[in-house]
């Protein structure tokens, strides 16, 4: 199944959403007969507290159990969730989300309250979360996150149990969709308060307000079920009772699971899909998402020389790490914004933001740039730690990327392969030398790659600092917020500083190569956070 084509959303093109209707027959199940579909993640869940959640799949299972102002839907439409309806004033600048009387699964209701509340630890800087960043355009976010000013000063109120006005510094056309996010999520207050520092560490210490409510997951085991909540308020369309999830780690695993039986989806490695690309219940979804390299240079200040991080990219053949190694459906990327995610005026920004020379490769041209830049920095020879996931795919990776980097005259490169959320941690903390990661959109705008690369986002892991590229998507988002032209540009001009200054090294675009019993309708996929909604689905025959 192909994605669908590219339509405008506010001046912004975008991956349409697919719906995966299965195969066979489409008739639901009828009677009392429960359904029950089996589903496989890749890693286990790292936390369900929406203001401390730094990752994709933490994110998709808080999207499955809880609920925002809006969700996602197909054709990259935002439906009602906890808001009915909402209005926009004429400058942009003020939301107002209309509440519908909706509950928490132990009965308390979900009031406005709940939402602000949940921004404003979100922002407050004793929460540390990484995704403070994400309320920047709320009316004092960045003096709260600064700790200049107290967190109930947040653009944010409750007009009542059941109105929330939101007060923007400047006009956002797609914030409609980043309240549909998992940050953007209400907490339920007592549960907050009662659990302190251990809430949403394992499935009790957490209020439930959307379609499932998670069970069995202690914060580290890896099996877990999202249960229907019969306190969701549009429980009655919900036919699926439960969704049994398993953390695997290794492809063949997965797929035997998926072969006999125990598992209703799974993805696939570059060498399970030769075999299986022709099968009928085979699916391809490309993500609006980016893998790459960073280099700390806090720790390691040989990395602030572009020579240097220049010929780490070019040493790195991103085309045969994608088409060979992966093999998955996975492309070289063209930079660090991901492609088919946003267009304006017909272009996409991948395109137009291209740097060829950021992303090529070329090694005698490597080692002219590494010669320079040890020369430049008084080194003759490195020798460093490549942290990543210890995935199938992860260990894949890491081991081409150091056979590469090795081709460098004095290069060592020693790999570590760590759990997943061990990875978050260590790279959020600052303790690794290299570190392959990841970034999926949550919102299909180039903004939401290009913010997470200013000098002083929490997400900067590496430290690279460029104030001519801050500058840029600070005005982006300041002074030329309403010009949408002006607005791109910028943009544009931001990606070709970070990839000409080879502030990170983009690796590859995945894409996700999957199996799916025909039996398994109504999955709805997305390109950006958090792709899979599993609140539609129905087990048929």
């Amino acid at each position: 199944m192909k994605l669908s084509s590219l339509i405008k959303v506010g001046g912004v093109g975008l991956l349409a959403a697919v719906v995966l209707a299965g195969c066979g027959n489409s008739s639901s199940q009828s009677g009392t007969k429960k359904q029950t579909a089996n589903w496989m993640v890749a890693a286990n869940i790292n936390t369900m507290d929406a203001s401390k959640m730094p990752d994709l799949i933490s994110s998709q299972n808080l999207n499955g159990t809880n609920e925002g102002l809006l969700r996602m839907a197909k054709n990259n439409t935002v439906v009602p969730g906890v808001a009915k309806n909402y209005t926009v004033s004429k400058d942009g600048k003020t939301w107002t989300f209309n509440l519908r009387h909706s509950k928490w699964n132990d009965g308390k209701p979900v009031t406005a309250k709940d939402f602000v509340y949940s921004w404003q630890r979100t922002v407050n800087p004793k929460t540390e979360s990484q995704y403070s960043y994400i309320f920047a355009n709320l009316e004092n976010a960045n003096k709260i996150i600064a700790g200049k000013m107290s967190p109930s000063k947040l653009g944010v109120k409750a007009d009542g149990d059941y109105k929330l006005v939101v007060s923007l510094i400047k006009p956002q056309s797609y914030f409609k969709y980043m309240v549909s996010q998992s940050y953007y999520f209400p907490e339920e207050i007592s549960m907050v308060k009662k659990y302190g520092s251990s809430y949403g560490t394992d499935a009790k210490k957490l209020g439930y307000n959307g379609p499932f409510v998670l069970k069995g997951w202690n914060g580290t085991n890896d099996t877990w079920k999202l249960v229907k909540n019969p306190k969701y308020w549009d429980a009655k369309k919900i036919k699926l009772n439960t969704l049994n999830m398993q953390a695997v780690k290794d492809p063949a695993t997965a797929l035997n699971g998926y072969q006999s039986g125990k598992l209703d989806f799974t993805t696939l490695s570059g060498t399970q899909v030769k075999q299986y690309k022709k099968d009928k219940n085979y699916h391809l979804y490309k993500q609006a998402s980016i893998y790459y390299l960073e280099m700390n240079e806090k720790k390691y200040p040989m990395f602030k020389n572009k020579n240097l991080r220049k010929a780490f990219s070019l040493a790195i053949d991103k085309n045969q790490l994608a088409n060979k190694v992966l093999a998955d459906g996975s492309q070289a990327p063209k930079g660090f914004v991901a492609d088919d995610m946003s267009e304006h005026n017909g272009k996409d920004f991948a395109d137009q933001s291209y740097v060829k020379s950021a992303v090529e490769y070329n090694l005698p041209e490597a080692k002219k740039y590494w010669a320079k830049g040890l020369k430049e920095t008084g080194k003759k020879s490195v020798n460093l730690t490549l942290l990543s996931d210890d995935t199938d795919v992860a260990k894949r990776t890491t081991e081409f990327v150091q056979s590469e980097l090795t081709k460098l005259p004095g290069v060592k490169i020693t790999n570590q392969n760590v759990p997943y959320k061990t990875r978050l941690s260590r790279s959020a903390s600052g303790q690794f030398d290299l570190v392959i990661t990841a970034w999926n959109a949550d919102y299909p705008d180039p903004s939401n790659f290009l913010d997470i690369l200013t000098s002083k986002n929490s997400y900067n892991n590496g430290k690279w600092g460029n104030a001519k590229y801050d500058a840029l998507v600070k005005k982006s988002e300041g002074a030329d917020a309403a010009n949408e032209n002006a607005r791109w540009n910028d943009m544009v001009q931001a990606e070709k500083i970070l990839m000409n200054d080879q502030g990170i090294v983009p690796l590859y675009q995945p894409a996700i190569s999957t199996l799916m019993k025909p039996k398994i309708h109504g999955v709805q996929f997305f390109p950006t956070a958090p792709q899979w909604d599993w609140s539609k689905i129905s087990v048929g025959k």
